[in-house]
């Protein structure tokens, strides 16, 4: 297996794909970045250039490494055309066929050696390999949004992932200056399975009147230090991922913690799916 990783294809290029594109390639990789329409490849590319943008007004990028992190990046609808990719990471929506999907298309496309890893905060890296030629080659890496500046990358290890596909990925998050930690393959790893719970409390105490949702998520900021309240990141990530995970760590867990409030169900029902929708526990037009 060829571990020498200098290519990197990104299968998604929604809020996570094109944060992963973004710190792959101002880590010095070359990048294709790829979804199925050029509107969505098109979306992605401006935002990375609005985050890069960005960084240079604050002083944290400098024009150079702006347009060197650019030209790292091309974007594609054609799978066709990820087919020299060392490093595959998956970013499709979290459902487990949907991935599965992805590897095998992967899988169809080269007989080249590479490393698939997928992007899921809580579907099991052992079912998503299932089936694949090379399921020691498949393995989670877990990234946290917004990529380009949260620190965490939750490497997952399946039942067959191998020793040297972990090492692999572990030195591509270390290069793209990313923290990572290694985890079993259990349902909802470390960060989904601590966070969700925490979550989801919030929303019960918010259904129960115990406060407001700023002043719920002001009790873990300030007394905890939590950089961010666990109603607001809820509004970030999607109330509609947030359930999708909760009732996937509920059935797979069994535990009662996991089931999902009323009020996340009704929530999501309405629309109300957070900042992408623009109400969920707050008004994003208000922020």
């Amino acid at each position: 297996m060829r571990l020498d990783i200098r290519t990197v294809a990104v299968l998604g290029a929604g809020t996570m794909g094109h944060g992963i594109a973004h710190v792959a390639a101002a880590a010095g990789f070359r990048v294709v970045l790829r979804d199925i329409s050029e509107e969505l490849v098109s979306k992605g590319r401006r935002a990375i250039e609005a985050n890069l943008s960005k960084g240079v007004e604050r002083g944290k990028v400098t024009e150079e490494e702006r347009e060197r992190t650019l030209a790292n990046i091309r974007t594609t609808t054609r799978l066709e055309e990820t087919a020299d990719a060392d490093l595959f990471v998956e970013a499709v929506p979290e459902r487990l066929e949907l991935k599965r999907e992805a590897l095998r298309a992967v899988e169809s496309l080269t007989d080249n050696p590479f490393v698939f890893a997928t992007n899921t905060s809580s579907l099991s890296i052992t079912e998503i390999a299932e089936g694949s030629r090379n399921p020691e080659r498949v393995t989670g890496m877990h990234f946290f949004n917004p990529v380009h500046i949260m620190r965490l990358v939750e490497i997952v290890v399946g039942r067959e992932t191998a020793r040297e596909t972990v090492e692999a990925v572990r030195a591509v998050a270390l290069r793209m200056k990313k923290e990572p930690i290694v985890v079993r393959d259990v349902p909802g790893f470390a960060s989904s399975r601590l966070g969700v719970a925490l979550g989801l409390e919030a929303m019960r105490m918010f259904e129960e009147g115990v406060a407001d949702a700023k002043d719920i998520d002001t009790a873990m900021e300030l007394g905890y230090n939590h950089p961010m309240g666990p109603l607001r990141l809820t509004d970030l990530v999607g109330l509609d991922v947030r359930l999708s995970i909760a009732e996937y760590l509920h059935a797979k867990l069994g535990a009662e913690r996991f089931r999902p409030p009323e009020i996340l169900r009704r929530m999501v029902a309405e629309g109300k799916l957070g900042k992408k929708s623009g109400e969920g526990f707050y008004k994003w037009s208000e922020q």
